[in-house]
């Protein structure tokens, strides 16, 4: 299943902040029934581990249309990867890979296969993050610090509570698996983890909710969605669940919401938006008042 590209659907009218919090109400939220599926992101919206990673993709890119023999300037191409790179944030990396195939050949180059340019994008960003995973498994770093502020105490809460947690990361499964295990998130999800994988037609996020559906024998009021990209939200939307735009300051850790991300998710229809999980309890409280 193809993953859609951004498109935006709605827009922020006027919204308000629950009391006392940084927790954005873009519409009201009336639940029937407690929320007992709760999906969730990765990258940026639990994990911290691979901040950073479009300083990372860009330069990359940058090289690789630089041997085409275009005239266009480094700085030139660095404008126009970071937008499609941006813009296909919270898709599987493959989508970008395959985006950067197009414009190599658009200006007259031999593209490779996009998995290729996937694995030496996923080299790259290795050696970068290697010393923080290294800092993780040494006990050098605590997993407090590579982890969205308040993202054990909301998945504690939600388990005390019965929800049953999944996690769909549009990055590759087994390196979500090692991460989640580094940063002690794993025995929340048990099997309940999934990335990507080559053929990235046979995995998606809404395949992943898809299959909660069938298996659990719910409908979407059941759900409930955090995330950090456009594509978890929107999924969770048109499956007719709640949906939590993350709008996570990744690099500062600031508790403000980033603005670019807000803007994204609720243009996808986020409900809610936060800028960590340092509220959990007056969020917990507010979605579960009706239920």
């Amino acid at each position: 299943m193809s993953e859609a590209d951004y498109r935006r659907v709605s827009a922020a009218g006027e919204t308000r902040l629950l009391p006392g919090s940084g927790i954005e109400i873009i519409r009201d939220v009336e639940l029937s029934a407690p929320p007992d599926h709760v999906l969730f992101d990765f990258d940026g919206t639990l994990s911290l581990i691979r901040e950073g990673w479009p300083e990372v993709m860009v330069p990359m890119m940058v090289e690789l249309l630089q041997e085409t023999g275009t005239d266009e300037s480094a700085q030139e191409l660095a404008g126009i990867a970071a937008n499609f790179v941006m813009a296909l944030a919270g898709k599987q990396t493959i989508y970008q890979m395959i985006r950067l195939a197009d414009e190599v050949v658009q200006r007259g180059g031999r593209a490779e296969n996009p998995l290729h340019y996937k694995q030496i994008y996923h080299d790259r960003l290795m050696r970068k993050i290697e010393a923080r995973r290294e800092d993780l498994r040494t006990g050098r770093a605590a997993a407090e610090s590579m982890l969205v502020p308040g993202a054990i105490a909301m998945l504690s809460a939600l388990r005390e509570r019965g929800a049953q947690l999944y996690l769909a990361s549009g990055t590759d499964e087994e390196f979500v698996r090692e991460e989640a295990d580094l940063l002690g998130l794993t025995p929340y999800f048990g099997e309940r983890l999934h990335g990507a994988v080559d053929d990235y037609l046979s995995y998606s996020k809404a395949q992943v909710i898809q299959r909660i559906f069938e298996e659990q024998e719910i409908d979407g009021a059941r759900l409930l969605g955090f995330g950090d990209g456009y594509v978890e939200i929107e999924n969770v939307k048109s499956a007719g669940g709640t949906a939590v735009a993350v709008a996570s300051d990744e690099a500062g850790r600031s508790g403000e919401a980033d603005a670019w991300k807000r803007q994204r998710l609720i243009g996808v229809g986020a409900d809610i938006v936060i800028p960590d999980f340092q509220d959990w309890r007056p969020l917990v409280d507010y979605l579960w008042r009706g239920a």
